[in-house]
């Protein structure tokens, strides 16, 4: 008997910061990138107000979201897309720009879901080289071929924590083809303190060959309830919004976004939070003798090549003290492993376990 068959793509699986458990009951998770405080208290009380009425759909169009986004980044309400996650846009974009034999370009080390889905698409991925772990314009710009469709950038980067800054960006935005998409992922901008640092949308919101994406999943603490949304020209957005499936975003994200945007002061804590806590970091890693960067996101990545252990005996080590930080196998960085900024406590106990080790 015959069966329906699937068709076969060459795409790696994803493997998210909890491969590695099989319960987090009693663990530290360090492994995702997650906001260090959680959700802002008004978006917690929004979600329990709303839980009551679960029976209800989401609004389709998020226009209450919408409304709120448009005037807290100044921008216009008709040109915003909301997703389930910046993931699901970013799927979107692959989707509805993308055929086979298409080209993308990617920086080397970057987020995987950018390949992933170029892959699903048939597309080529083509990796750009990075120098010193920072991605390089002038490799991406040499890897442009007539084939590229879209060139994909997150600032700062992830794993790497590096970022661009705006005269290199501004410069390869003018250096693509006007029918290259470049795409600008946000999710880390918050937590960014530089002033050689713009965001993609303060920089590139009125251009009509470039789209940005942010996500309530990193500084506002809601990963769990997939809410992420992305600027760009109307065309751009008509294009996605034909692709998008209605009632995509939950209402309890919807709602809790709206309270997160509002609470500024939340925010602020959470920034705060991170930056004090990446320079303890920092300052750890120099004396153990760990390479890292100069992080500009909420997270590290540490390379041990100048100390007697292995990554992979020293996240043994860790996980058996019940914390879990996140392999770079996956990214192709060898001898390495990236650990996300946690709570105070959980950041000390980090501290205080690794010492032990080195």
């Amino acid at each position: 008997m015959k069966l329906p068959k699937a068709k076969r793509l060459n795409v790696e699986k994803y493997v998210g910061g909890l491969g590695a458990l099989k319960s987090t009951k009693g663990k530290i998770k360090l492994s995702a990138n997650e906001s260090a405080l959680g959700p802002s208290p008004k978006a917690i009380k929004e979600y329990i107000k709303v839980s009551k009425n679960f029976k209800r759909y989401p609004d389709s169009n998020g226009s209450a979201l919408k409304e709120i986004i448009a005037k807290n980044f100044n921008l216009d309400k008709k040109k915003i897309i909301l997703g389930s996650g910046s993931d699901e846009i970013l799927e979107l974009i692959c989707r509805s720009f993308l055929k086979k034999n298409d080209e993308v370009i990617v920086p080397k080390f970057s987020f995987i879901i950018y390949r992933m889905y170029s892959k699903k698409m048939g597309a080529k991925v083509i990796f750009a080289k990075e120098e010193n772990f920072k991605i390089s314009i002038k490799n991406i710009l040499s890897c442009v071929s007539k084939k590229t469709k879209i060139v994909f950038l997150a600032n700062p980067n992830n794993p790497t924590g590096t970022f661009i800054d705006k005269k290199e960006i501004i410069f390869l935005r003018k250096n693509l083809r006007s029918d290259i998409l470049l795409v600008i992922d946000d999710a880390y901008c918050e937590y960014i303190k530089n002033k050689n640092y713009h965001s993609g949308l303060k920089l590139f919101s009125k251009y009509k060959n470039v789209l940005i994406t942010r996500t309530f999943s990193k500084a506002y603490g809601l990963a769990g309830l997939r809410v992420g949304w992305g600027y760009g020209s109307k065309d751009i957005v008509d294009s996605l919004n034909k692709l998008r499936p209605p009632f995509n975003v939950n209402r309890p994200g919807l709602l809790a976004a709206v309270e997160s945007i509002k609470d500024k002061k939340w925010l602020k804590k959470e920034i705060k939070h991170v930056i004090k806590w990446r320079k303890i970091f920092y300052k750890v890693f120099q004396e153990l003798k760990i390479t890292t960067n100069e992080t500009y996101g909420n997270f590290f990545l540490l390379k041990f090549n100048n100390v007697k252990l292995s990554s992979g005996f020293i996240f043994n080590a860790l996980l058996k003290a019940g914390i879990l930080v996140r392999k770079m196998n996956i990214y192709g960085i060898k001898n390495s492993l990236r650990v996300t900024i946690g709570t105070s406590k959980e950041n000390k106990k980090f501290i205080s376990e690794i010492k032990k080790l080195l």
